[in-house]
């Protein structure tokens, strides 16, 4: 298989989410090549051919303008699929470029199944596979599904340029209120829509608070409005990397995963032995959270009373 890799762009640097394009491909075991609207200081490291565009003229995004780019690339590699990241980039562009080549796009991929890819769905209560109707097609991969692939070379640059016209002008982007840093964290405790009601939160910072830690949430904690959103752990929120993460009540849906992946030890407290948490969790404990969580503190601070 031949595929072509849709790399990004942020703030002058590659996020590190470009390396889990490679990780899917060498689980592929494909061609690659790749496309990029980037700095000719600032290049992904591998070899192949890299279609770059000089993000100077043609700016960290344009839908119009880099999906000609990317076309041009299309143009000249004639790959059986296009692979973006499921990132904003990637959920604006993929569809465009899908639209004009007229073929199938599969969104926020997270597996491989056999002839086909492996997708969430019912907020990733479930898990789907599907094929691809047309021959060639594109597709966007769920940032930390795949591994991220650190690989080595030297890439053959060749230049692309494109009409620059346009009816979008890029202005920027604006970053989350201010709040908590939970990457600097070394232990958080998060809390799901599993722990049933809000004034349980109280549960989840109480044991927070003897672990010496910081409360964190998933994205379904923060649309109900039970905290703020500076504190959502996933790929719509922080990534954090703590020593200990504790998830109460989370389902484990790809998406909070994602945000969490890099954790040392991950203990899930849920009341379904079943949930997809307990695939990345070292330890699950399938209990009740209003029974499991004060009984969990209280022995904590016996400990720390003791000496322990």
């Amino acid at each position: 298989m031949k595929l072509l890799l849709v790399g990004e762009s942020r703030d002058g640097r590659l996020p590190g989410e470009v390396l889990e394009l490679f990780g899917f491909a060498d689980v592929l075991g494909a061609e690659t090549s790749m496309v990029l609207v980037g700095s000719p200081d600032v290049l992904p490291l591998f070899s192949g051919r890299l279609y770059l565009a000089d993000i100077r003229l043609y700016g960290e995004y344009n839908p119009e303008v880099h999906k000609r780019l990317v076309l041009k690339a299309i143009d000249q590699e004639r790959p059986d699929a296009v692979v973006f990241l499921h990132s904003s980039y990637g959920w604006d562009l993929a569809p465009r470029v899908a639209a004009a080549m007229k073929v199938a796009q599969v969104s926020a991929v997270t597996g491989i199944d056999g002839e086909g890819f492996t997708v969430d769905s019912c907020n990733g209560k479930m898990r789907r596979t599907v094929k691809p109707s047309t021959s060639s097609f594109v597709l966007t991969l769920q940032p930390g599904a795949f591994p991220a692939l650190r690989i080595s070379g030297i890439p053959e640059i060749i230049p692309i340029d494109a009409d620059q016209a346009t009816r979008v002008e890029y202005i920027g982007s604006r970053k989350p209120e201010a709040g908590v840093d939970l990457s600097r964290a070394t232990v958080i405790v998060s809390a799901g829509r599993g722990i049933g009601k809000q004034e349980h939160l109280d549960l989840v910072r109480d044991l927070a608070s003897v672990l010496g830690g910081e409360i964190g949430a998933s994205r379904p904690v923060v649309d109900a409005g039970w905290l703020q959103r500076s504190l959502q752990v996933g790929t719509t929120g922080q990534t954090v990397s703590p020593e200990l993460y504790v998830a109460c009540g989370i389902s484990g849906a790809i998406q909070h995963v994602a945000g969490m992946r890099g954790a040392g030890f991950v203990l899930a407290v849920n009341t379904d032995r079943d949930a997809p948490i307990g695939d990345v969790a070292d330890l699950l404990v399938v209990a009740d959270i209003v029974q499991f969580l004060p009984a969990l503190t209280s022995r904590i601070k016996a400990w720390q009373a003791s000496g322990f």
